[in-house]
């Protein structure tokens, strides 16, 4: 067994600590920000090429307690890093520290640089370069009061890039937060699906996904891949049954629009370079003016924030016109907005039934269930 840790947004920890029990995970653990787990390295190439939620997944290599900097650089060199990568793939090292007594972070990542390379210096003579920005190997230090843990990065860059969505919009949502949104709103394939905000169209890439059985990590390389104990056979194995069990393109009750053309055009050209345009029915058309595509379904929406819509003001003015067109045309659907915009709770004139705290980045964030009930200009209790 290999231990490991997920981190994922907060706020969906639950949604991928359940995913991992049903991929058949030991020791499955969530903390705030995150899930720790153990089981075997197929396990680990699965969570990266299937899970929708996680960030990425990390293999931990050490966990002990030191005192001062010189213990942590020993904790470093004695391990066998030269059995886990070769000399000649560049690394990065990554800090962060909970109430760490050290005084200084930029400190910590040079020592254990330092005590990595040393360590390939007393093994071969060499020692790997350093590069910041694309490395072949990351390697993640975490410090918290004197306790010290080390992992080795299997996924490279963040699991949220799908190597799918290739043109933004100002303020997207990241593809994994999505992707747990939809879970949390209860939204399944073959359900109506509306995103009347869609900017670049990651809740309909997502959503796509989903119904077509592709993995989300498919399109994509992974830092496992360059690990000297890369099972290269079962990797490939395990890609082929994934993309023997996708299903083909084909026209779905997936809805997305938006009041601005720039923002079709990126949600189109997000979904045609994918192959999947046929996919998702794209209108340009204003969030207040619509009318439900269908007699129910889910609508979720990325409410915009100050600097994509303008001033406070015109969003205090947009919210109690969108619970108006809520109520008068969404009978039968389940809303489901995420905002980091607190006065909405006042302004939407809507009561939501649920909501639920997550964050986008470092941004405390609430994502709210409104309930509208068919023939009712009241939302349900």
């Amino acid at each position: 067994m290999t231990d490991f840790f997920a981190p994922c947004p907060r706020g969906l920890e639950t949604v991928l600590f359940n995913d991992l029990v049903e991929m058949g995970a030991q020791k499955v653990r969530a903390t705030e920000g995150g899930v720790h787990f153990s089981g075997d390295w197929p396990l680990c190439y699965r969570v990266n090429l299937e899970n929708r939620v996680a960030s990425r997944v990390l293999w931990r290599v050490k966990e002990t307690y030191y005192r001062t900097e010189q213990d942590i650089y020993k904790a470093v060199f004695d391990l066998q890093w030269q059995r886990w990568f070769n000399v000649t793939h560049t690394i990065r090292v990554n800090t962060t520290a909970i109430r760490c007594a050290l005084k200084s972070l930029e400190f910590i990542t040079l020592l254990v640089k330092d005590a990595v390379c040393d360590r390939f210096r007393a093994h071969c003579d060499e020692r790997p370069s350093v590069d910041t920005l694309t490395p072949d190997v990351r390697i993640h230090v975490f410090i918290e009061d004197e306790k010290l843990m080390l992992y080795l990065d299997t996924s490279g860059d963040p699991l949220f890039k799908r190597g799918v969505r290739q043109n933004t919009n100002i303020a997207p949502i990241r593809e994994n937060l999505a992707a747990g949104i939809l879970r949390l709103s209860g939204w399944a394939p073959g359900t109506p699906l509306l995103d009347p905000m869609c900017g670049s169209g990651t809740f309909l890439l997502e959503a796509v996904q989903m119904s077509l059985n592709i993995q989300p990590g498919i399109a994509r390389r992974f830092a496992f891949e360059k690990l000297l104990n890369f099972d290269k056979p079962v990797w490939q194995a395990m890609k082929d049954a994934a993309i023997a069990a996708q299903l083909p393109p084909k026209p779905l009750e997936i809805y997305g629009s938006d009041m601005y053309g720039d923002a079709m055009k990126t949600a189109w050209r997000n979904l045609h370079d994918a192959g999947l345009s046929d996919c998702v029915e794209l209108n340009q058309a204003n969030v207040l003016e619509i009318s439900a595509p269908a007699d129910h379904g889910i609508l979720v929406a990325n409410l915009p924030y100050g600097e994509r819509m303008g001033e406070l003001d015109e969003l205090a003015e947009l919210y109690p016109k969108l619970g108006d067109a809520l109520k008068r045309k969404f009978g039968g659907w389940t809303a489901y907005l995420f905002t980091a915009d607190k006065a909405i709770l006042k302004l939407m004139r809507l009561s939501p039934s649920k909501r639920t705290p997550l964050f986008n980045g470092a941004i405390e964030c609430r994502l709210l269930e409104y309930k509208m009930v068919s023939g009712s200009n009241r939302p349900g209790k």
